[in-house]
């Protein structure tokens, strides 16, 4: 297994322990989540450099990149509607989208044809990834308004909970729209199948 497939494979397992953090309670455990987070989110930076640099791009990378990048942004939403944070039919749509792109990759692999990610994906996991940070910030900075200097109001509260919304409405349109013109570009992958 070649360098950029072994970072791919480690942001899944990076997710395990974001999510351990993220449940810990106190704001260190806050922190490591969103440091944790960072870290994941980089290593797809770092897969696709190392993959171009060194002329090691797979069709299993092609896969396992955008399955490791799902695994780790849908964890962290699911994450934030057990905490409350974003609405659960944002989060079911993205889900929505998720499995039927997801569907279609393997289907197209059944007939030997990988898709790669495109540009309007790359901007849904960008918009996925500045609202999961945002997110994140927002419980260490409530953690520490609350527990350590005690600042934390609920006008605070009601701005980030604003940020946090539209936000997420930007990210879900992205992501809808992304979903949509992959459907369009690969729409003879599925209409051959339903015509077997």
């Amino acid at each position: 297994m070649n360098l950029p497939n072994k970072i791919t494979i480690s942001r899944i397992f990076l997710t395990f322990i974001f999510m351990l953090f993220l449940f810990s309670k106190g704001v260190m455990f806050k922190a490591l989540a969103l440091v944790t987070f960072i870290i994941a989110a980089l290593s797809d930076l770092l897969d696709g450099y190392f993959a171009r640099k060194y002329n090691v791009t797979t069709d299993l990378g092609k896969l396992l990149d955008p399955i490791a990048d799902k695994i780790l942004v849908l964890a962290a939403f699911l994450a934030f509607v057990e905490l409350k944070l974003v609405p659960a039919w944002m989060v079911l749509l993205v889900i929505i989208r998720e499995l039927i792109i997801t569907s279609i990759r393997i289907l197209a692999l059944t007939k030997k044809k990988v898709i790669p990610a495109s540009q309007g994906g790359k901007h849904k996991t960008v918009s996925q990834t500045v609202a999961i940070i945002a997110i994140l910030s927002f419980l260490v900075l409530r953690e520490v308004g609350i527990k350590k200097f005690g600042f934390w109001t609920p006008m605070f509260e009601c701005y980030f909970i604003w940020l946090i919304f539209t936000l997420m409405l930007i990210t879900v349109s992205l992501t809808l729209t992304s979903g949509i013109s992959y459907l369009v570009k690969n729409r003879d992958i599925f209409l051959s199948a339903e015509n077997n």
